[in-house]
């Protein structure tokens, strides 16, 4: 029998599949099968099909074993209880669990989304020197609520958790986390205590996200993730010189190939939906290889390695971005660090293709437009004129000399958001501005930034006189 490590946790659903992600301690057969089904009118559903269990084979990366089970066919507006097995054991729930039964809920065409979401989580003890330094760990906390029958805000519970980045930091790292890299290397030696492969961050997601509280919030609410810096390392792709820097080090390559081969596997393969993932690259080449073996574990360690060392490498050749349907509303989530375009005097947020692509999906004819975006796009004026002013002082605007002072305050200060990207920022508030004017199509009821990276909560709101309302919301 092969045991859950790590899940289940329910990722993309929509009205007719969902995804279940797990890890396990060994290669396996994994199962995800519906118990009790409510809802719905109960027939077979629009291709035919109903059945109640699906599963699929681990795939390997350096030595740990995943599973992305899709549930395709399901109905809409069904509510459904599920179990995992592995290798024909059931494996989760786990027996005598204080938690309520985990279900998987499909959404119908027109019904209301109710959104949570935030950002910048660190894991560490629940106790009180981990709230005097950290605080109260609000996820967890959400989670205990719900298990205790809450509704949550507003006396609804939330239909999607969107996670904003900095879902794990792999430069500030915990004393269970030092431990594990002491035990394997040295760490004198750089990059010291931070993360400097892909063994290490599958040991921090495991950190993460094995509270069991958490298990049981991830395993029946439909969660969505962007990275944000920490994910990599503080002020990922602040600029060119940044990138030069972190290059010349002995340890970057290992750290960013780990880092972003660990994002697609723990996070980004759950952002997609069926018909996405079945355009992925990578999850093209695990169909391919499972075809020609079924019977065998496909080991994609080196599939995944070359992988992220390409999209860091060439960002143009793949997409972080990801769009997501919710009711009437739509939500666009921007990946605002690897599609960084960082040539001095070029400087983008965004490079040409991912402004273009955005620029496509920034639409009307919605009830509300929800923009993701892990790093908020409006800032209090002040700080924005203040990115601004340093961005063109590092570029040169007042001649050679004062240009390193720039750049170092933009490395010293973290003034590297929107702001501190005036071209970037100055077309999204174009393209904004025109679906609020009804210029894209029918004007939404409002556009909604979501943002988090700043470790405070504020809700801003554009001073219009006419058209769609624009908040930003951290």
């Amino acid at each position: 029998m092969s045991a859950l490590v790590m899940g289940p946790m329910l990722r993309h659903v929509d009205a007719t599949s969902a995804a279940v992600w797990v890890e396990t301690a060994s290669s396996a057969v994994v199962t995800v099968r519906l118990t009790e089904r409510a809802g719905s009118d109960r027939g077979a559903s629009a291709d035919g099909d109903d059945r109640s269990s699906w599963q699929a084979r681990t795939f390997a990366v350096h030595g740990h074993h995943y599973a992305l089970v899709e549930l395709t066919g399901v109905r809409p507006g069904e509510r459904s209880a599920y179990e995992v097995l592995v290798d024909g054991e059931v494996c989760w729930p786990e027996p005598d669990s204080p938690f309520p039964a985990s279900t998987i809920s499909t959404p119908t065409e027109d019904a209301p989304v109710r959104l949570a979401f935030g950002s910048c989580r660190t894991s560490v003890p629940h106790n009180a020197v981990g709230h005097l330094t950290h605080g109260v760990d609000a996820l967890r906390t959400y989670a205990l609520a719900m298990a205790d029958g809450e509704s949550g805000p507003l006396g609804h519970v939330p239909d999607l958790l969107l996670l904003l980045g900095d879902q794990v930091y792999a430069d500030a790292t915990t004393a269970p986390m030092k431990e594990f890299i002491a035990a394997r290397r040295d760490i004198t030696e750089e990059p010291g205590d931070e993360l400097a492969d892909y063994v290490e961050y599958a040991h921090l997601y495991a950190l993460a996200w094995t509270e069991p509280a958490l298990r049981w919030l991830f395993s029946w609410l439909p969660t969505l993730m962007i990275f944000d810096d920490h994910d990599i390392r503080d002020d990922w792709n602040t600029s060119a010189q940044w990138r030069a820097q972190m290059e010349s080090t002995t340890w970057w390559h290992g750290r960013i190939v780990g880092g972003l081969g660990a994002y697609w596997v723990y996070q980004h393969l759950g952002n997609m939906s069926v018909e996405a993932r079945a355009q992925d690259p990578l999850w093209a080449e695990l169909q391919r290889r499972q075809q020609d073996s079924p019977d065998d574990e496909a080991d994609l360690t080196a599939a995944v390695d070359a992988f992220a060392e390409r999209t860091d490498r060439d960002p143009l050749s793949y997409r972080w971005s990801f769009t997501h349907v919710l009711g009437r509303s739509r939500l666009v989530v921007v990946d605002s660090r690897a599609a960084r375009q960082l040539d001095p005097g070029n400087r983008s947020m965004l490079d040409d293709e991912e402004m273009v692509w955005l620029d496509g999906q920034v639409t009307g004819d919605c009830e509300h437009l929800l923009i993701a975006t892990s790093l908020p796009f409006l800032l209090p004026l002040g700080l924005h004129h203040l990115e601004a002013w340093d961005e063109a002082v590092a570029q040169g605007a007042w001649g050679r000399r004062p240009a390193p002072f720039g750049e170092w305050l933009r490395q010293v200060l973290d003034l590297e958001h929107w702001g501190a990207f005036t071209r970037a920022f100055t077309r999204v508030a174009g393209m904004v501005t025109e679906v609020a004017d009804g210029d894209r199509g029918a004007a939404p009821a409002s556009v909604l930034f979501l943002s988090g990276d700043v470790h405070h909560s504020y809700i801003t709101e554009v001073d219009r006189p006419s058209g769609s309302r624009i908040l930003q919301l951290v």
